[in-house]
């Protein structure tokens, strides 16, 4: 992906920004390598905030569809997720999350280090699944 690929828009069917995070000690296994199980809740996180905006309220994560590990991250990286809306079927829509980082012995490089495919559906007042409603893809999509 290229910069300009991502959007700064409100529209979720355009790749945004939707977290960044520093890679700490504290995210660390007991090798020293950052634990992915870190790298895949930033991408929940991520993922969840695209699928809240487009469902106007509440989610729940159904599913993990695909995670992928791409690159390692290194203590000290800034990890920026961009997400967006791929899939929106009647209660549940699926996410794509893409995770770049930028290392901190040279903050001008960029590496993708994940991808994940995640799923997550509407949840009312009730606690129950909810219709949602929305708006059609506003340009065609590209991966």
């Amino acid at each position: 992906m290229r910069d300009d690929d991502f959007y700064e828009d409100a529209d979720p069917w355009h790749w945004r920004l939707a977290i960044r995070a520093v890679a700490t000690p504290a995210d660390t296994n007991f090798y020293g390598d950052i634990f992915g199980g870190w790298l895949l809740s930033q991408a929940d996180i991520a993922g969840g905030t695209v699928a809240i905006q487009a469902a106007q309220g509440r989610v729940a994560t159904v599913a993990v569809n695909e995670f992928r590990f791409l690159s390692r991250v290194l203590v000290g990286d800034l990890v920026d997720l961009y997400a967006r809306l791929e899939r929106v079927g009647t209660t549940s829509m699926t996410i794509g999350v893409r995770a770049w980082a930028r290392r901190e012995f040279d903050p001008g490089s960029r590496e993708q280090v994940a991808q994940a495919t995640i799923s997550y559906v509407a949840i009312g007042e009730d606690g129950q699944p909810r219709a949602l409603d929305v708006p059609p893809r506003s340009q065609p999509s590209e991966s």
